[in-house]
């Protein structure tokens, strides 16, 4: 089916589609404008091998126009299962569930029909988001079965490694009542919002045996939570419950939740969407095949219109059933402007839709092959893009610590110091436009050293320094790891940190675990309680209280870019708030990449230290400072004035 076959099929712009649940019928509704027949079969059980498993009953859909089929099946049919069975005119048939399914059941081969209020947690309609100032977002980004399947997380065993492994409020390291860990350290991190990997059903992961592992970039079920994360996969309304379960937990606790979407591709190749509306849904090259832009599956063609109703529809799903704060959406690059644009627009016209964060990876994995003139979402659109989506910023993130792509590329950190050229532009969110994109406000770039891909930043320390003991609390690295964290906070911009980065998450040197196993990925507790790794977090905790206590760091909020003084070498130093060529902050911030100290000039005035290198906070400390400063070696250095 080539862009013009598609864009001549109906467009169906109701926002009825799925299974609409009530106590006296259900009814249900299918846009398959190819199809020439479709019937609706239901279940007793979400899969054959169940006890009670039986068909139902089957019910003929009719057409109601622009492409949509329908039947309307009277009873409560909460928790009854069901599937579309397809006919098309060139005599083949699909077997399909719903792509607008809200539940389903063991491993997503058939959708389930639910009442969504009956699948709430306790005070669930008194949830709320968090209200949480621009300047002081901080994002932590997690995998539901890493945060708790450590066994010494203190989490009751049938919770760890699922949903419900957030909702323990005061775990501690094997119970003993001194150190925290879970939702209990998370809270006192000093974070603002916690980034999900992919929670949204996902295919390689057997849901009905324990041990299975995937990040969650193989979507199945774009609506469905992912049933490994319940303590029931078969039963779809548990895991809706225990999904919402978690998401209450952390807004009692004050964090805000984001939510790791791939809208970008299908895992299968022979996905429900495909099957419901053949050749419509993925993208093409011109012999046939599937693009595959992601390097995982086939490109969702995000520019035809019903591919972008149901991605908005999705998301705003997402927001209002399940009360989600933001979005980071994969690969962002294989969307196009537009349906990114629609997505953000959706969101603004929900109640306190403005502070939900959209946000994404400028890039793609390969090539693909966007239709009708849409243009990608990558940096080169920024000028397209509303300025509330933000992209993450890897020339942030490999001019601080080197090269993903190059174990041994060092940065500015670890080092290569004049890698601080790059450093110098990331302070001021690159507004500059030094490498070719120019943002149009500071909060638009997610300023990070580390994600789930590629090294867990201590290991790409270590790689860069040749340390094979990832276990070792190595002084240098230590130090590295504070300066790391040190730019991220005092750039404007939003910061990102991979979940124990602040303790010196270690994966052993493993860059790609994404299949697991669960022992490499899951969080350790023991080494966060460690006293050298805890004296880093530490200073995590110091730099994210600094961060919330001086605004202007971040330039939330439209301030003109940081003053930069001029330093000798590659220090790096500036004043985060300026008045025409004229110092007039109450900061002042100097970066130290060698490995020895440093003395460099201060700006007039009397100042004292919040950050030294090696601790961090909002108290002031150490003598007054006038005139000149001696900096530690590989730190960063903040003053306050008195």
């Amino acid at each position: 089916m080539n862009w013009q076959q598609a864009c001549e099929l109906p467009y169906y712009g109701g926002a009825d589609l799925g299974a609409t649940w009530s106590p006296a019928q259900t009814v249900f509704k299918l846009w398959a404008p190819t199809a020439s027949a479709v019937e609706l079969q239901l279940f007793a059980t979400g899969t054959d091998q169940e006890p009670g498993a039986a068909g139902l009953a089957e019910h003929t859909m009719q057409p109601a126009g622009d492409g949509v089929w329908s039947v309307t099946v009277p009873g409560n049919l909460n928790g009854v299962y069901y599937l579309y069975q397809l006919h098309f005119p060139d005599g083949h048939t699909a077997a399909v569930v719903d792509p607008y399914a809200r539940a389903a059941g063991a491993n997503g081969q058939r959708g389930m029909v639910i009442d969504l209020d009956a699948a709430q947690p306790d005070d669930w309609a008194e949830d709320r988001r968090p209200s949480i100032p621009a300047h002081a977002r901080a994002v932590w980004e997690v995998h539901v079965a890493d945060f708790s399947a450590d066994e010494h997380s203190g989490v009751p065993e049938a919770w760890r490694g699922k949903y419900m492994g957030f909702v323990p409020e005061d775990t501690t390291l094997d119970g003993d009542g001194e150190h925290p860990t879970c939702l209990n350290y998370l809270k006192r991190l000093g974070v603002t919002h916690v980034q999900l990997q992919p929670i949204f059903d996902f295919a390689t992961v057997d849901e009905t045996r324990p041990g299975g592992y995937n990040w969650g970039y193989d979507p199945l079920n774009y609506n469905v939570p992912e049933g490994s994360f319940s303590t029931d996969a078969f039963h779809g309304e548990v895991r809706v419950r225990e999904c919402r379960a978690m998401i209450q937990a952390l807004h009692r606790a004050g964090l805000g939740v984001i939510m790791d979407v791939v809208y970008n591709h299908t895992y299968h190749t022979d996905s429900w969407l495909e099957r419901t509306v053949p050749g419509y849904w993925n993208r093409r090259w011109a012999n046939g095949n599937m693009t595959n832009g992601s390097g995982c599956g086939d490109d969702l063609a995000s520019e035809r219109p019903m591919v972008r109703k149901y991605l908005v529809d999705s998301v705003l799903y997402w927001a209002r059933e399940y009360h989600i704060d933001g979005f980071r959406f994969d690969l962002m690059a294989l969307e196009d402007v537009d349906t990114m644009n629609a997505i953000r627009a959706a969101l603004d016209a929900l109640p306190g839709g403005q502070e939900i964060l959209m946000y994404g990876e400028p890039w793609t994995g390969g090539g693909t092959n966007l239709e009708g003139g849409a243009r990608p979402s990558d940096k080169r659109a920024l000028d397209a893009l509303s300025d509330r989506i933000g992209f993450f910023c890897d020339d942030t993130r490999d001019a601080v610590k080197g090269n993903v792509f190059d174990a041994a590329n060092a940065g500015y950190v670890n080092g290569a110091p004049q890698c601080g050229y790059d450093v110098l532009h990331a302070v001021a969110a690159w507004r500059s436009g030094a490498r070719g994109f120019r943002p149009r406000q500071a909060m638009q770039v997610v300023q990070y050293v580390s994600a789930h891909d590629n090294f867990t930043l201590w290991d790409k320390l270590a790689a860069v320094a040749r340390r094979g003991d990832y276990d070792a609390a190595d002084s240098d690295l230590l130090g590295q790891n504070r300066m790391a964290v040190g730019i991220c906070l005092t750039c404007q911009g939003m910061p990102f940190f991979q979940a124990g980065e602040e303790f010196g998450r270690t994966k052993y040197g493993d860059h790609n675990s994404y299949q697991g196993p669960l022992s490499t990925n899951r969080l350790d507790w023991r080494r966060a309680c460690r006293p050298e790794f805890a004296a880093l977090t530490s200073f995590y905790r110091g730099m994210l209280a600094i961060r919330r206590a001086y605004p202007r760091l971040a330039g939330a909020y439209g301030e003109q870019e940081p003053f930069i003084l001029a330093l000798p070498g590659w220090l790096i130093g500036f004043v985060p708030e300026t008045e025409g060529n004229d110092p007039v902050g109450q900061l002042v911030v100097y970066y130290n990449p060698e490995r020895t100290r440093q003395w460099v000039s201060l700006p007039s005035g009397t100042w004292r230290r919040l950050c030294d290198g090696t601790h961090a906070g909002t108290t002031p400390f150490g003598p007054l400072c006038r005139d000149a400063l001696e900096l530690e070696p590989r730190s960063v250095t903040i003053l306050v004035a008195e």
